[in-house]
This record gives structure tokens, C-alpha cells and sequence, in this order.
């Protein structure tokens, strides 16, 4: 299955890594996290609504929140997001869809703009690591590399408040939309029955998607009732979907739970295809290396052509610590799904910079550029290429990719100064040269600055220049853009 649209698009901002995946008591514990294979199925299913919404899918971004209360929200730049909570919460496709087409009605009827929340804080920061990477990150940062959350960003988040109104609004435009892709709107009405009871706790105890989303029998019945009258009401949804749903909540179920918590839902005797692969990831998580493998590999005897088994393989692997067996099966990966999915390319180059193998890392920064091509604002891919680089020698590839990644995630000063020194050491002209320039100049670089840096590069010795140039030219060939 292929994943045509990037589930983040150019969306970063400087944050600060998290401890760890367990329960989110405050905004400050939250975080955004990846999984290709989530994402693919989430685009799946939303984008046909999007479109028939009169949004370009391309431009609005979803984000997973690793936060176990039901909670989702839509806010500026077309930006929507949803707690693993609510995710976990639904109980057909169709909630969930319903769910994602309502908070696209906001965006749709422009309710995000009536919030004063500041503009330059919403900028949520960008992951870039497999959901597996993910679960170990809190224990070993560098392996696992990339769980990352925005304290000030989710405080905002939590600001949200919509009005009445715009809700009923928001119900309206998202069921037509779904009854316009010829879907049923049916799942939305099920959702706000199901939570139905909200109402009369008090703030409190409330959920927060219902705090900030009120809800109300009176809101429910408005709904119900054009709900039932649209053309696709009893249309079934399409025939994968609901083991789409399985799936994608016992992944992420595995991958956020406890182990115990998994093999306690997911038993021995459950044989069917979401119990199995939970329970491969939870033996995974729990450090039984072999058993996880074990159980991987069955599931890809079965179907071999699923590039997600062949990442979790590696994934594994790579977690036990032999990179060199995790890369065959990161690129098996790649080769099942060569397009839209950058972050199986980014597992691929991490395995094959951790081998310590030399004559590989050509290769693994081809994969990081192709990753860059779909994501160009993925830190993780550029701060992989930076270790790349550097270890091959090329010391000014090396801090320009260092550029990239402080300013991907928006630390402007860090930046400037990399992409400063980057610039003193590549060739003048050059595409990478000229990227330097374009960071320098955009984290704002007066013109002063780089008369400066101009001077000093003309009283570098001659002999350092060349030195330079001569280890640039030895690796040329591998690296043309």
C-alpha cells in the first residue's frame, strides 16, 4: 500500500526531548509520534474526505499525539491532531473518520482563526523515526533516536476553546463531506452517542476533546437527523478497513502499552493477524529478541511482501544491537515501498551508519537525501547526515547538514552559525555552497556578516584550502545532486 501524501509537512519548531512514552499527565509530556504504516492507513482513509471537503490533502498536516487521553484538535497552518487516546477509543474506521472529518470542517470554516493563541508557538516539531524507534528512545536517545515534544506548542493546543456554534458547524461540513466521498457519516453520530454521558459531568471529570468540544444531546439530535437523511448514510465501508482499524490499534497499543498489558489483551490462544503482531512487538519491547524475530518471521512467510514486518525486523535487530543484520532487512523494506516513504530510508541509512562500515556510507547518504526530497525539514535525517559526512572526511557536507537540522527545528542561531562555517569550507558556487548562503541569509545574516566570513576565507593558507578541496574532490562522484 502506498503512502501518497506526507503525513507532516514542513512543520518544525525547537523542542526538547521526552522522558518517555507512558502516560502524558501534562501538556509538557506529550509528544509527536511516527509510524508509516499508521500514517499510511490514516491517509487512506481521510484524504478522499479532504478533497471532497474543497482542501488540498497535500496541505494539511495530521499529527499522532503519543497522550492516552481522548482528546484531538484542529488549529492554524491546517494543522490537525489527534491523541493515541481517542485513536484507542474508537471502535469502527467510521468513528475515527468521523472524528478527522469534523476537526477538518474547522479548518474548512476557518474556526481556528478566531483563537488568539500566538503564531510563531504553534509550530509543532517534527519526529522522524519509525514508531518502533519510538517505544526505546526515553533509554537510549542515540539508538532509538527521535522522540521529541513541544511543551509550549501543546500548552497552546490546550488554550482551544470552540464555540457552540462553530461545533454544530464543524458536525455539518465534516458529514457532508464524508457522504460527498461516498461514505457514510454514520461513525460521527455513533462517536458522540458512545460519550454521550459527558454532558453532565463537570469540567473536571470531562475528557478534554469534550471540554473543549462540548457536547450536548441537543448537538447530538442536529446531527442524527440531516446525518440519516444523506444519500451514503447505510453505505458499508470499504471491505479492508475494519482489519485496517485492528491493526493499527494493536500496534499502537504495543508499542505505547506495557508489555504485560499487551499479552494480557492480545493471549497465546488469539491467533488472529492484530494478536500476533502485538505480541511480536511486546516481546520485542520486553528485550526477547529472538522470540520477537521468531514471530516477525512468520508473519512475513505469510506475506512477504509487507514492507512493515520487514521494517519491524529491523527495527528489532537493529535494537539488539546488530545493525549489520538489521540493514538487509530495512532495505527489503525500501525495495517493497521505494516511493512516499522517507522514513523507511532514514531506518535504512541509521542501520548502515551504525555498522561502522565505511565503504556503506555512500549509501546511506543517498537514502538520507532521498528522505530529505519528500521531508526536508526531518532533523533525524539530517543530523544522521552530518554523522555521515563527518565520518567520511567531508567536514563542510558535514556542518551544512549540521545547519539543516538546527534549522529544521527552528534553533535559527545554531543555524546561522553552522551553515557559516559550512560556508568557509565549500566549494564557492557549489549547490551545497549556495545552500549555505540561503540558511545564513534566512536565519538572518546581515550582509556584513558574510563580507566577514569572505575575508576570512582569503587569508585561510593555501595549503589548508587545498587540503580541503583535494578530500572534497576524492568522494565527488558519490555525492552529485
Amino acid at each position: 500500500m502506498a503512502w501518497p501524501r506526507r503525513l507532516l509537512s514542513g512543520v518544525a519548531a525547537a523542542v526538547a526531548v521526552t522522558a518517555g512514552l507512558g502516560a502524558a499527565d501534562s501538556a509538557s509530556a506529550q509528544s509527536i509520534i511516527r509510524d508509516t504504516e499508521v500514517e499510511a492507513i490514516i491517509r487512506e482513509w481521510s484524504d478522499p474526505v479532504l478533497d471532497s471537503m474543497g482542501l488540498e490533502p497535500d496541505d494539511v498536516t495530521i499529527l499522532l499525539i503519543n497522550d492516552p487521553t481522548l482528546n484531538a484538535f484542529a488549529t492554524r497552518g491546517q494543522i490537525m491532531g489527534f491523541h493515541t487516546g481517542l485513536i484507542l477509543e474508537t471502535d469502527t474506521p467510521g468513528q475515527l473518520l468521523g472524528v478527522i472529518a469534523h476537526e477538518a470542517g474547522h479548518i474548512k470554516n476557518r474556526h481556528t482563526l478566531r483563537d488568539g493563541a500566538s503564531d510563531a508557538g504553534m509550530q509543532p516539531f517534527l519526529v522522524s523515526m519509525a514508531l518502533g524507534a519510538l517505544a526505546i528512545a526515553a533509554g537510549a536517545p542515540d539508538a532509538g533516536a527521535a522522540l521529541l515534544g513541544s511543551s509550549g506548542y501543546f500548552g497552546t493546543i490546550g488554550a482551544l476553546q470552540y464555540m457552540q456554534s462553530q461545533e454544530g458547524e464543524a458536525d455539518l461540513t465534516g458529514a457532508q463531506a464524508l457522504d460527498r466521498a461516498g461514505l457514510s457519516a454514520r461513525g460521527l453520530v455513533e462517536f458522540f452517542e458512545e460519550f454521550r454521558a459527558q454532558e453532565v459531568f463537570s469540567d473536571a471529570r470531562r475528557y478534554p476533546y469534550f471540554r473543549s468540544h462540548p457536547l450536548s444531546s441537543r448537538r447530538i439530535e442536529n446531527l442524527r437527523r440531516p446525518v440519516e437523511n444523506l444519500p451514503n448514510y447505510n453505505a458499508a465501508e470499504p471491505a479492508q478497513w475494519a482489519d485496517q482499524h485492528a491493526l493499527m490499534l494493536a500496534k499502537i497499543e504495543a508499542f505505547l502499552n506495557p508489555p504485560a498489558q499487551t499479552f494480557r489483551k492480545y493471549r497465546e490462544s488469539d491467533t488472529s493477524l492484530p494478536a500476533r503482531y502485538a505480541r511480536a512487538i511486546a516481546w520485542y519491547r520486553q528485550g526477547e529478541t529472538a522470540r520477537a524475530v521468531e514471530a516477525v518471521d512468520a508473519l512475513i512467510a505469510e506475506d512477504p511482501e509487507n514492507p512493515y514486518y520487514w521494517e519491524l525486523k529491523g527495527q528489532i535487530l537493529f535494537e539488539a544491537g546488530s545493525p549489520a543484520d538489521a540493514a538487509p532487512a530495512h532495505e527489503r523494506a525500501v525495495q517493497l515501498m521505494p516511493e512516499d516513504a522517507p522514513l523507511l530510508r532514514i531506518n535504512l541509512a541509521h542501520a548502515l551508519i551504525e555498522t561502522n562500515d565505511e565503504t556503506v556510507l555512500d549509501r546511506a547518504i543517498t537514502e538520507l537525501r532521498r528522505a530529505t526530497i519528500d521531508e526536508p525539514n526531518n532533523p533525524m535525517a539530517w543530523r544522521l547526515m552530518s554523522q555521515a559526512y563527518a565520518s567520511l572526511g567531508l567536514e563542510g557536507e558535514a556542518r551544512l547538514a549540521s545547519a539543516e537540522y538546527h534549522f529544521s527545528v527552528g534553533q535559527q542561531r545554531q543555524a546561522t552559525q553552522f551553515a557559516l562555517r559550512a560556508r568557509d569550507m565549500l566549494e564557492p558556487g557549489t549547490i551545497e555552497w549556495r545552500r549555505a548562503v540561503d540558511i545564513v541569509l534566512a536565519s538572518g545574516a546581515t550582509p556584513e556578516d558574510l563580507q566577514d566570513l569572505d575575508r576570512r576565507q582569503e587569508e585561510r593558507p593555501r595549503s589548508l584550502r587545498e587540503e580541503v578541496t583535494s578530500r572534497r574532490l576524492s568522494h565527488a562522484p558519490a555525492h552529485q545532486h
